[in-house]
């Protein structure tokens, strides 16, 4: 499917699945795993509806979307126990809400800066993928 609104989180259109994979959807949010897994268990929680910043949230929207930020953090640090999760909120080239959930080891990639695309990539098997995510929704109990 061709992008239609410029959102490729709204539009579910290739360039989205192209990067991630959809593990499951909870309150607020959707939950996406990262195809390049240099961090491995990095996610996307994206908001449910097309919000560019946490301010357009009334409060109750904000604390259903942090609570889903905080379970799939929760759930990623018990599958891959990292030293530190970071958190980013980007949106200057895809503006839709979404945190990424990336988590660090002492040592590892990128650990002591931001988590960067542009080092090399590195790429489940289709198997490794499947069980990552299967495990991820067993965490969210979804």
């Amino acid at each position: 499917m061709e992008p239609k609104s410029g959102c490729f989180y709204c539009d579910n259109c290739e360039p989205l699945f192209s990067l991630m994979t959809e593990v499951c959807t909870l309150k607020a949010s959707r939950v996406f795993l990262f195809r390049d897994q240099k961090n491995p268990g990095r996610c996307v929680v994206q908001y449910k509806e097309h919000k560019t910043e946490l301010f357009q949230l009334t409060r109750e929207e904000r604390a259903d979307f942090m609570d889903d930020v905080a379970a799939v953090a929760q759930a990623v640090w018990k599958l891959y126990q990292p030293q530190k999760i970071n958190y980013a909120t980007y949106g200057d080239t895809v503006p839709h809400l979404h945190v990424h959930v990336v988590p660090k080891t002492e040592g590892g990639v990128s650990w002591g800066g931001p988590f960067s695309d542009q080092l090399p990539k590195v790429f489940l098997s289709e198997e490794e993928q499947a069980k990552a995510i299967a495990d991820l929704r067993a965490e969210l109990g979804a």
